[in-house]
């Protein structure tokens, strides 16, 4: 089958996007870093028609190889010219974890040649590449993204052909003194559960110490609330699914976010694995 459609990765320097591409690899996808922008529709056109491999493709392009957002959206037109669509992935990241990850890298920011002003930097590619970003099919912020999290959410964006489930879940605990997470889809709490925080020897471990989770998952209520659950999750994951939803977060809370919502999240996710769907676990408070 003939090349129809390639993704643009592009976004801010040092938010992830070679990391995005080496996941884009391992679902198959046909990937060049630093591509330049010029030479997008060349190398379009030469794959264009070609073998299997050749499916699906994404580039790699960033602010090096950019002069301005009209370079993007020329080249938009001339593989639109050659009957070549395409879909701009934006990756990014907050200020502070740019700054934070070029310092303990040691690089210097393209925009930030002499290294006089890192932050300063950054907020001008922010600012070069918003019109990019407006555009963009996908914006993924990398800020607090784990590998595996990534990984999650970019097989909910992108999920292979041969795929059962078009749905990746994301799992995630947290302790409702620590506030909600912003990004939550469902919420449930599960602060009426026994507490192993006032259990001497459960009190310094968290819900993924076995004994905890014994603890937490031994009660009748426990047991009932955790089939109800997942009932409810049978009835809902599907229905996303025919929605065409690609990402999903299910944030269960309890008081400080160590114990029971920990162990409860990592049960559900293992529950949601053996239904066929992507599922990654986050226990954001569980260190605190």
């Amino acid at each position: 089958m003939p090349l129809t459609d390639i993704l643009i990765i592009t976004g801010l320097s040092g938010a992830g996007k070679s990391r995005v591409a080496a996941v884009l690899e391992d679902m198959d996808f046909y990937c060049v870093d630093n591509m330049p922008v010029e030479l997008m529709s060349k190398f379009s056109e030469l794959i264009s028609g070609m073998s299997e491999k050749y499916r699906r493709v994404a580039l790699v392009t960033d602010v090096r190889t950019l002069g301005s957002a009209d370079e993007m959206f020329r080249a938009v037109g001339v593989l639109k010219s050659f009957g070549i669509g395409s879909k701009i992935l934006f990756i990014e990241a907050s200020v502070p974890t740019i700054v934070k990850r070029y310092k303990e890298s040691r690089r210097r920011h393209p925009l930030d040649a002499d290294g006089s002003d890192l932050e300063d930097a950054v907020r001008r590619e922010i600012e070069l590449l918003a019109p990019i970003r407006a555009a963009a099919y996908e914006i993924i912020d990398t800020s607090s993204l784990t590998l595996g999290s990534l990984q999650t959410r970019m097989v909910g964006i992108f999920p292979s052909e041969s795929a059962a489930q078009s749905l990746a879940v994301n799992v995630k605990s947290f302790g409702f003194k620590h506030g909600l997470p912003i990004e939550a889809d469902l919420v449930f709490d599960v602060r009426f559960l026994p507490n192993p925080y006032y259990v001497e020897s459960l009190k310094p471990l968290t819900g993924e110490n076995p004994a905890v989770s014994d603890y937490v998952m031994s009660g009748g209520e426990t047991r009932e609330f955790f089939a109800k659950l997942c009932d409810m999750l049978d009835f809902l994951l599907p229905l996303y699914v025919r929605e065409g939803k690609r990402y999903l977060v299910v944030c269960i809370g309890c008081t400080g976010g160590r114990h029971r919502s920990v162990a409860i999240a990592a049960a559900l996710c293992r529950y949601i694995e053996q239904k066929g769907y992507p599922c990654d676990c986050v226990h954001r408070d569980s260190a605190k």
